[in-house]
């Protein structure tokens, strides 16, 4: 009997240190979106970082700029989740100090997921101008427009949807016109709202892809009707729009993941003055 309980702790530990070492095979996902019927006069490479959770994070900055620093990299976009306790505040400058230093021409965006939410006043406060002072543009229902070779993208950033900040007529206000809509958000459960809501691709994080994906993420059930219809990770498609669920950098709760990895992502757009509806990815 004590040596069946003494294999099963064992057999527990062994899996726990795997699960662990898990959060430190990063995977970097390089994806391909383009238009049909449309000659391309710019393409974009958007580097996405996405729920960081600094309290739970495995990759250091160092080890993040190895990975990236061969890359080519236009534009970076940061879709939420980036921490959720205020002594953790004092991690973020590292790692946004990286970033600047891949340099991307078109800047660097954030948007705010649920658990940025969790700090309060005066301590959110200090989030978002730590991100402002190290480079990065923050949207909140805001958007902004960048001309790249004589072709204009929108960068619409939309606030977390879970927590009940987003608002997609704030979002869209004011919109100038152009040859692409990019759309940031943390939560992807809003592209289900933006069936008449013009974009062409939609960065997004959130899930996870479960973190603890065995034999299938159950748990992710209560967030919401895409988790609901097995839409947690990758390339997908509503409404005919392609949009992008990344499995995040870093994990929440516990440190481990199993059967999920942290991702980087980037995603190579081809932009052209012609517009098509239809969308082909690779």
């Amino acid at each position: 009997m004590y040596v069946i309980a003494f294999l099963f702790f064992l057999g527990i530990i062994v899996a726990l240190l795997k699960a662990h070492k898990n959060t430190k095979d990063i995977k970097l996902e390089k994806v391909h979106i383009k238009k049909k019927q449309a000659k391309p006069l710019t393409g974009l490479n958007v580097l996405q970082i996405s729920d960081m959770h600094l309290e739970n994070i495995s990759v250091s900055p160092e080890e993040l700029y190895d990975r990236l620093k061969e890359e080519p990299i236009d534009l970076i976009a940061l879709t939420g989740d980036f921490l959720d306790r205020k002594r953790t505040l004092k991690k973020l400058p590292s790692y946004l100090d990286i970033f600047q230093k891949l340099n991307p021409k078109h800047g660097i965006y954030a948007v705010f997921g649920n658990h940025d939410y969790v700090l309060k006043g005066k301590h959110f406060e200090q989030l978002e101008k730590t991100l402002q002072n190290h480079g990065c543009i923050t949207l909140r229902n805001e958007h902004k427009q960048i001309v790249m070779n004589g072709v204009k993208m929108n960068i619409i950033g939309i606030d977390d949807y879970g927590t009940g900040n987003s608002n997609l007529t704030a979002s869209y206000d004011g919109l100038k016109d152009s040859d692409y809509n990019l759309v940031l958000t943390h939560d992807p459960n809003v592209v289900l709202e933006m069936n008449s809501t013009q974009f062409d691709y939609l960065l997004s994080g959130h899930f996870h892809n479960g973190q603890i994906h065995w034999p299938k993420p159950y748990h992710l059930v209560k967030m919401g009707k895409l988790a609901r219809m097995n839409m947690v990770k990758g390339l997908l498609y509503m409404h005919d729009k392609p949009f992008y669920i990344s499995e995040g950098l870093g994990q929440t709760g516990v440190n481990i993941r199993v059967g999920s990895r942290p991702e980087i992502t980037i995603h190579h757009i081809e932009i052209s003055k012609a517009q098509s509806d239809a969308i082909v990815a690779s």
